[in-house]
């Protein structure tokens, strides 16, 4: 089984040993009134992909494989959250300030939330992750080798951050990774461009890229032109 990716086609196991990894789509950083607009950005930038994700986790579930969702979070008493962190954004609001969707990037806030459109299933795996890569003081790893996970496909925002710190700590761990192109989007298209050559450079150093349509093709699941 293979999918049309670039820099060459990415060959895919038994698929009970693939999962779908769906970064940080959450109202802090999708919906005005949170994080990523707090930091001054466009935040309808990232909202383009929603139907392109929604396309892949539908099919993951048809399929009953693997599921992860990561929510970018602190506790409430931001005990870990680095201090260095709470300074650098210096945005309109700050990590743990109250805003228009309850304190932002805190566990359990409204904000917080993954979008409803991608809303979790009970049974899928909700990893609250305090840093940028999903590896980062969570318990990820355990959890694929339970699952005798090897191959992950990655999804989320955003690019040059989350999506891709995930990625080059999945690749140190031996996992072999393909970001899906039109699943993942940046506050600013030139680094995300970027962030798709650097991960395939080399013969693919980091990992693979390749379409929605292609993955989807590639996995059987939903026809390529359901993806436009």
């Amino acid at each position: 089984m293979r999918i049309d990716a670039q820099p060459y086609d990415y060959e895919l196991p038994n698929l009970s040993q693939v999962a779908l990894v769906i970064i940080d789509m959450q109202r802090d950083f999708l919906e005005p009134g949170g994080f990523g607009e707090a930091l001054g950005n466009d935040v309808h930038r990232l909202q383009a992909i929603v139907p392109t994700v929604k396309l892949l986790l539908d099919s993951f579930r048809a399929q009953n494989l693997t599921i992860i969702h990561t929510i970018e979070c602190h506790l409430p008493d931001l005990s870990d959250c680095p201090v260095s962190k709470q300074k650098r954004g210096r945005g309109t609001l700050n990590i743990g300030d109250l805003g228009p969707m309850g304190r932002i990037l805190i566990k359990g806030e409204p904000g917080n939330d993954i979008i409803s459109e991608l809303a979790p299933l009970p049974s899928e795996i909700v990893i609250h992750k305090p840093g940028k890569g999903a590896f980062c003081r969570t318990n990820l790893e355990v959890l694929l080798n339970e699952r005798e996970i090897t191959h992950l496909l990655i999804t989320g925002v955003t690019t040059e951050v989350c999506v891709q710190t995930t990625m080059r700590e999945a690749n140190d761990r031996g996992y072999e990774c393909l970001m899906v192109e039109d699943a993942t989007e940046s506050y600013f298209p030139e680094f995300k461009q970027a962030t798709l050559a650097m991960v395939r450079a080399q013969s693919g150093i980091v990992g693979w890229t390749a379409s929605a349509a292609a993955v989807l093709q590639g996995l059987g699941g939903v026809k390529s032109a359901a993806v436009r």
